[in-house]
C-alpha cells in the first residue's frame, strides 16, 4: 500500500490521525476536524432534507502537500492522479497552491490535461501583487477564484511565505479586478465574527465557510454549526454559500443545502480513495458518499 500518512480508517471522523500533522490529522489533537465530523448530525432536520437530493454539487477541496501530508512518492503526481480521478467521477474540481510555488504550477497541468474542465483556484492571502500573478498564471482554467483567508491562521506558511490578514478594502480590490476579468470571486475560511463582518463589506460572489478541515489555529467549533447559526446573514451578503468539513455522505450534504449551501466540498475522503485505488477512487467513494 506504500508509506501513505493516511490510516485508511472505516470513519473518517478524525479520531485515528490525531497528533499527526505533517499527516492528515489536524492542531490540538484534531479537536475541530472532530467537531466537524460530528456536527452534521446534531443540526440534521430529516424530513426538511427531502426536498434538497438533487440541489447541491459536491466539489474536490483544494489540497496541496501530497507528499507531507498524505505520504504520496510524488508531488506532481499527486495533483494528476487526484484531479484525473474526480473527473472520473464527476465531481468538481478545485485546485490550490501553496509552497513551493510547483504546487501551483502542478494543480494547474492536472486540469489543463483533462480536456474542457475548469476548476475553483484557491490563492493564499499573499501581498495583492502576488495573487494577481497567480491569478494571471491560472486564467486559462479557472472556473472561479478565492483567496483562502483561513490559511493565514497556518503560522509555518504566515512565516515562510509573508501571507497577510487581508481586509475588507483589499478583498474588494481582488473582487474588483476578478469580477473585471468575468471571474466569480470566493472568500474561503469564513468562520469568525470577522469574517462576517468582512462578508458583510466584501459581499463575495461566494462565501465558503470552513476552518481548513481543522488543521488551522482558530476558535473551537463545527463547520456544520457556523453554517447552521450564520446561513441566512451570509445568504443576504453574498451570490452563494459553500462549505466544507467532515461532509461524508449525501445525508450531510442535503443538510448543507437545506441550510443554504449550493456546493459542498470534499477533501481528505477523496485523497484516501486515491491513495488505495488511483484513477478509480474517487467513482469508489462517491458510489458509497451517495447511498
Amino acid at each position: 500500500m506504500g508509506d501513505f500518512k493516511c490510516n485508511f480508517c472505516s470513519k473518517c471522523n478524525g479520531k485515528g490521525c490525531i497528533g499527526q500533522m505533517p499527516g492528515m490529522g489536524g492542531v490540538f489533537e484534531s479537536r475541530n476536524f472532530i467537531l466537524n465530523c460530528a456536527a452534521w448530525e446534531k443540526i440534521r432536520d430529516a424530513e426538511a432534507e427531502k426536498d434538497f437530493a438533487t440541489d447541491v454539487k459536491i466539489r474536490l477541496a483544494p489540497m496541496t502537500g501530497g507528499v507531507e501530508n498524505v505520504g504520496y512518492p510524488d508531488e506532481r503526481q499527486f495533483y494528476l492522479d487526484l484531479i484525473q480521478s474526480c473527473v472520473h467521477a464527476d465531481v468538481g474540481l478545485s485546485i490550490g497552491d501553496g509552497c513551493p510555488d510547483s504546487k501551483l504550477d502542478w494543480g494547474i497541468e492536472a486540469v489543463k490535461n483533462q480536456p474542457e474542465k475548469k476548476a475553483a483556484v484557491f490563492i493564499k492571502p499573499y501581498p495583492q501583487d502576488r495573487i494577481f500573478e497567480r491569478f494571471e498564471k491560472a486564467m486559462d482554467i479557472a472556473e472561479c477564484f478565492g483567496i483562502d483567508i483561513d490559511s493565514y491562521n497556518i503560522a509555518t506558511m504566515r512565516e515562510k511565505v509573508h501571507l497577510e490578514k487581508k481586509s475588507p478594502a483589499k478583498l474588494i480590490e481582488i473582487k474588483k479586478y476578478l469580477n473585471s476579468k468575468g471571474f466569480p470571486f470566493v472568500v474561503k475560511g469564513i468562520f469568525t465574527d470577522a469574517d462576517l463582518d468582512s462578508v458583510s463589506e466584501v459581499k463575495p460572489d461566494v462565501a465558503f465557510i470552513s476552518n481548513h478541515g481543522g488543521r488551522v489555529e482558530t476558535r473551537i467549533g463545527s463547520t456544520a454549526e457556523f453554517l447552521a447559526a450564520h446561513h441566512d446573514f451570509l445568504k443576504s451578503k453574498s451570490g452563494a454559500i459553500w462549505i466544507d468539513g467532515g461532509i461524508r455522505n449525501m445525508s450531510q450534504a442535503r443538510t448543507a443545502a437545506f441550510y443554504g449551501a449550493s456546493e459542498v466540498l470534499v477533501g481528505r475522503p477523496f485523497a484516501s480513495a486515491v491513495c488505495l485505488h488511483k484513477n478509480e477512487g474517487a467513482a469508489i467513494f462517491m458510489k458509497d458518499f451517495v447511498l
